[in-house]
This record gives structure tokens, sequence and C-alpha cells, in this order.
């Protein structure tokens, strides 16, 4: 568990001076076992990581750093005379671990839990006064790199104006003051009653993740308690919605949809969303939970099969002041059929006549293998089905082949090999190298291709990992273009120890290592790792890549390359480029919905980027009105919906017009995109059908 700004979430702060004498939170102390396993990770991480990062100084420096971030990311809980006080220490956590001993974490925790205490309650007390939101003052929202509070006054004054924007936002959805005074009130409450509960467990697993994370972001560390449920949060679906859940800075985000589940099916989710309310049932109301434990999270939004969940919802691509939306999911299990791949035709006008592109759509990489190790021949696999589907495509008379893997986050590597091979028949299609240098190349089987004719794949910043190895083949081979999105960047391999299996302990005591153990190389030598698999024709995309991707870690691996693996490149994609680019270019620039497209990104790349806001209330009413007819203007605005009709928010809880609008706004990107792609493969299909007959002029 990542404890984060699980305080803040997006709101307060505060001096002692200004509320009465309260209780003080326990001091919490390190157990002998959680300094054992601490060290235990040390050696183990020490020798065996992919990336060999030696315990010494520079990184006891990076440890420190880490672990005060995760605690105060936004640098608004600690004033500046803390972190001076932390900082002789700053080279000793090394040499702590080694002699087992933990008090150094453990002192910057137990100040940050006293700071939080003195803030819930200096923004409770701030509430029974009112703000007045004619005054023209500013706030500023990304505070990351900004200096800690230097006295109690500035504090102050930073907290009032949390949670002056706090009450702005809630007024202008439409609360009443003494509704608004009722909901902080309970945030702030629930914010200090977790400052209290706090175990010592809770401040190891934080200082372990920051140790962890600080060799690469895939590497983690899971102690007796938080492994127990790894299974259900981070490696498994959630019973009921289909969705990863992990705890990011002070938000519950989305890490993975599991193909087939509610929350992937519902189309209304996406990976990066945070989720910020939970309510149960069609009309339950919806409890906050920002700030709120990740495992708490789980519990709130699992439930009974056909049961409803309604989730307050802030958008991956939509910054901290950005419109929520509500959506309801009816739990249910994830049905191995609904994943499965799935296709469809599209027409594509090409001057007179009219082309047929084949689509199918590939969710994951999937595999079952319980079917297969029982022997049962007709077990099913993602290339399985997708080789089906290219023979009912034959038997269609479609003219090329798009292969969609957006957001699809991988899965059976074996998988991705046997999908390249349908299309490329045999060769190398991945080099793996090993921790010890060691370097294997896999390579796809197949007598003859299954598809022989155009073909091409679309990818976006959610296509991970095995999806990456399957688009970088294709293009490293030549043998279809790849639109779309960079890719995810994930180029790392990781597998899971068990601290206790390692030392023969015989309970559960020192957790679990996720551990970082090789990593992805295309077969023309370069990495998936970073830069993942750039698009040969590029198409926009909501995602912001310095807060979803590879890139958007700070110590990621970074690209390298190695040794080219022995493979025939098949087709000859790169000569057509420049006039598939030209062509693509010519047509999107007189496309009104792909322009609007390109609209909506900046408005929303505009929103996030937005450090500084008004605390004005005209101001930002006139802001949210200007956006809002932007929107309302357009002729698809509401998609032929009713505008009036319940979609499962109440009225005051966002501007529902503008919502509406945004929200069918992405779903038709979606959808312009895919045709732009489609329509790209009709433009490679022509091409490849004229250039013999241009070579035998």
């Amino acid at each position: 568990m990542r404890i984060p700004y699980v305080f803040l979430g997006a709101f307060l702060a505060i001096a002692q001076s200004a509320y009465a004498e309260v209780a003080p939170p326990p001091v919490l102390a390190p157990q002998k076992q959680q300094a054992q396993a601490a060290e235990l990770s040390a050696k183990f991480l020490t020798r065996f990581s992919y990336k060999s990062v030696p315990l010494d100084d520079a990184l006891s420096a990076k440890i420190m750093d880490r672990f005060i971030k995760s605690l105060d990311p936004d640098r608004v809980i600690f004033l500046q005379a803390d972190i001076d006080k932390f900082m002789p220490d700053r080279s000793k956590i090394d040499d702590a671990i080694e002699r087992e001993d933990l008090k150094i974490p453990f002192a910057i925790f137990n100040v940050y839990e006293q700071r939080i205490v003195d803030r819930m309650n200096y923004a409770r007390n701030l509430l029974k006064q009112g703000f007045d939101f004619s005054v023209q003052e500013d706030y500023y929202l990304l505070r990351e790199k900004e200096p800690w509070p230097q006295s109690e006054a500035e504090s102050d004054d930073l907290w009032r104006k949390r949670v002056k924007n706090d009450w702005l936002r809630l007024k202008l959805g439409g609360k009443t003051d003494s509704a608004i005074r009722e909901t902080l009130d309970k945030r702030y409450a629930n914010a200090l009653d977790r400052a209290y509960k706090y175990k010592s467990d809770d401040v190891f697993q934080s200082f372990m993740d920051a140790y962890t994370t600080s060799i690469d972001p895939h590497t983690d560390y899971f102690g007796a308690t938080a492994s127990a449920d790894f299974d259900i949060a981070m490696k498994l679906s959630l019973v009921g919605i289909g969705a990863v859940l992990q705890e990011r800075d002070d938000y519950t985000t989305v890490r993975e949809l599991v193909p087939g589940g509610p929350a992937e099916l519902s189309g209304k989710l996406s990976v990066g969303d945070r989720i910020t309310g939970v309510g149960q049932g069609k009309n339950g109301p919806i409890k906050e939970v920002v700030g709120t434990r990740l495992d708490e999270v789980v519990q709130m939004i699992r439930g009974k099969k056909g049961s409803v969940v309604r989730l307050d919802i802030l958008p991956a691509d939509a910054g901290a002041e950005g419109t929520h939306r509500v959506v309801s999911l009816v739990r249910d299990k994830i049905n191995l059929e609904k994943q499965a791949a799935q296709k469809a035709v599209l027409s594509v006008k090409a001057g007179e006549s009219t082309r047929k592109i084949g689509v199918i759509t590939l969710p994951a990489f999937y595999e079952d293998f319980e079917a297969r190790r029982k022997g049962d021949k007709d077990y099913r696999s993602a290339s399985r089905d997708v080789a089906k589907l290219l023979g009912e495509l034959k038997q269609e008379g479609v003219d090329s082949v798009l292969i969609d893997v957006r957001n699809n986050g991988g899965g059976s590597l074996d998988e991705a090999i046997d999908l390249t091979g349908l299309f490329i028949g045999s060769g190398p299609v991945v080099q793996q190298r090993g921790s010890d240098g060691k370097v294997t190349v896999r390579s796809a089987d197949f007598r003859t291709p299954v598809w022989t004719g155009p073909m091409g794949v679309l990818i976006n910043r959610g296509s991970a990992s095995a999806s990456e190895i399957f688009a970088a083949a294709i293009q490293d081979y030549g043998r279809g273009v790849i639109v779309g999105e960079p890719s995810f960047g994930k180029g790392t391999v990781q597998t899971v120890v068990n601290l206790d299996q390692m030392v023969r302990n015989s309970k559960p005591e020192f957790g679990e290592l996720k551990v970082t153990i090789s990593q992805f190389f295309r077969v023309n030598g370069g990495t998936t790792q970073l830069r993942g698999v750039t698009p040969d024709i590029s198409l926009p995309g909501f995602s912001d890549p310095t807060s979803f991707g590879e890139m958007s870690y700070d110590n990621a691996l970074p690209w390298t390359e190695l040794k080219p693996a022995k493979y025939a490149p098949t087709g000859k994609i790169a000569t057509l480029l420049p006039s598939l680019q030209s062509r693509h270019d010519a047509r999107v620039q007189s496309d009104p919905d792909f322009q609007r497209v390109l609209e909506d990104i900046a408005d929303l790349k505009a929103q996030r980027e937005k450090g500084v806001i008004s605390l004005n209330e005209a101001k930002r009413r006139e802001e949210a009105t200007a956006r809002e007819n932007r929107l309302k203007s357009r002729p698809e605005a509401n998609n032929g919906e009713d505008p009036d009709a319940d979609d499962g928010l109440q009225a005051n809880e966002r501007s529902l017009s503008a919502d509406i609008a945004m929200e069918n706004a992405r779903k038709k990107a979606k959808d312009v995109l895919l045709n732009e792609a489609a329509a790209i493969l009709s433009d490679e299909a022509d091409l490849q059908e004229s250039a013999p007959k241009a070579a035998t002029k």
C-alpha cells in the first residue's frame, strides 16, 4: 500500500496554534520481523535484480526522497523545518537496513502523522467560517516542485486556499452551504480518523515501496498482510467489476481493465481513471474515498453478482480540477467468451470504389491454460481465435486486416509470438535478456502465414507488454503499417519471490518481492522499454504521457539495444509510408470530426497543465460556461440522447450537459480514430496493388 497524500486528497492543511489541543496520534515503532524483511529484501535485490543497484549512500538518498515524496507529494504537509531535520539521515538508510534498524523512516512518519492531525483539525475549524468568493485571488494546483512552507503562517494561508477551493468546487456543483460544510467536514474527519488508526505495517509498507521503486517502477514489496491480498489488489480481477486497482498518490486508480469484465464492457472506465467515490445500488449515496486505503476501497467495490455499484470518476485525461462523472456498473463474473477476439468489417470509400477492411479487436493475449493442460485440443487462445476470424474474413473478401490492440495490456508471451506467426509464418519475434546477460530468441513456427494480404496494427498508450512485442515484430518485418499513439513502453519481466520460502521460514512474516528479472528486445535489436513502439502513422490520443506510460516514471529503465536477431523482413511498408502519410494528412485536414477530436485533446491538455486556478466565483463560472457552450454547440454534442435523461447522477453533482458532451466526444473519438486507421489500411491496399503495375510500366 502506498500511503501518499492519502490524507490530503485535493484538500487541506494547518497550524497548531489555531485550534484547541487534541490527543496526539500514537507513536509507531518498527517490529523485529519488519527490520529482518528489509534486510532480506536488500540482499535479494542487490544480487538478483535485473538492474543491479547497490544499497549505498546514493540509493539511501533516493529512498529518503521517495519516501518523503510519497507522504507529501504536493509539499503541503511538512514544514521546511521538518525537512531540514530529516536531511542529516539521508545517507544513513543503507547502513540502518543492514543492521536491521528502521528508526529513520518511522521517525519521519510519526512527524507526518502529527502534521496530518494538526491540519485536519485546522481544516475543520475553517469550515465554521465562510469564504469571500468575490476576492480576486488564485490557488496553485501544481506544487510538487514548490518549496515546503517556511512557517506556520505560510502553511495557514496555503491551506486556507485549499479548503476554499474545495468549498468553491462543491458550490459550483450546486450544493448549498450547509451541504458543503457537512460534506467537507466528513472528508476531513475521515482523514483525521485514519491518522489515529495507522499501524506499523502501514509505515513499513510505505517505506519498502520507496525502497523497491527506487530501483525500478515495477519492483514492489508486499508485506505479510499485503501479500495476502496480492491476487485481488494487484494481479487478478476484483470480484464484481473486472478492474485491477492500485493506490497512486491519494487516489485509487484503475491499473488495468480485465477483458470481458463489467468495467471493460461498459466502455465507461479507462486505465488511469481515478475513483473518488463509491455508492451502493442505483440510488445509494456516494461515499468519498479519496485518501482511503486501497483494501477498504476494494471491499466497497466488491459485491454480489447482479448488484449495482456506482463509482465517482475523475478521468485519467483530466487534471485535478477536471470534471467528474458517475459510472454505474452491474457486478458480474468474467466471461471468457466476452473477452475473446471479435471481428467487424468496415467499408471505406476509395474514390469511386469501396474497400472492405476487416477489424479484429483483441483485448488481451489470453490462453485457457487449464484446458490446454488437460489436453483439450480445442482450447481457447488469442492466436487460435484470431486465426479462425482471419479465415472468416477471407471468406468475406476483405481487402485488408486491422488488428486493434488499443488498451491491450498484454498477457501470454507465447500468444504474442503465435499471433505474429499468423502474419509472418516463421522467424524470430522477440529477444529476452536476463540479469545474467544471457540472450534468448523466441520465434514463431508456422509453415505458412494465415494471412498474406495487407494488414496493420492499431495501438495507443494503453497497449503494453505483449501488445508491444506483437506490434514491434510486425513493424520490424515490414509486414504491416503501425497506426496510433506511441505505446506504453513496458519492456521488462517480473517474477514474485516469497521471502519466507527463501529462508525456509515456516510462518508468513517477511512478505514477498516482485522483482524485475529480464528485459524484452525487438528483433532489430532495440528494446520496447521506455520508448514503446512508435507508430508509422501517428494518431492523436487523450492520454497524458507525463502521468501514464513508462515515461511517467522518473526511474524507469533506459532504452537500450543489443545485436539484432537474424531475420528477413517480409514486407516493404517503408517504401509506402511517404504516400500513406500524405494521404492521411490531406484526409484529416478536411475531416471535421477528426479536427474536433484535436480540439478536445487540446482542451484536455490545457486543463491538465493549468497550474493556477482562480478562487473567484464569477470567473470560475465564466470559464465553466464557456467550455460548456463550446461543447454544446457541436451538432453531435448530445449524440441523439436526452440531456435530461437519468444517467445515475443527481442534478447537483455536476454540470450535466457539459459532461455528457465531453463523454460523448471521447466515445466518438474512438470511432473517428478507428475509421481513420481503416482508411489508412485502405490506402495501403491500394498502394500495394498499384506498385506492381507501376514497376512494369
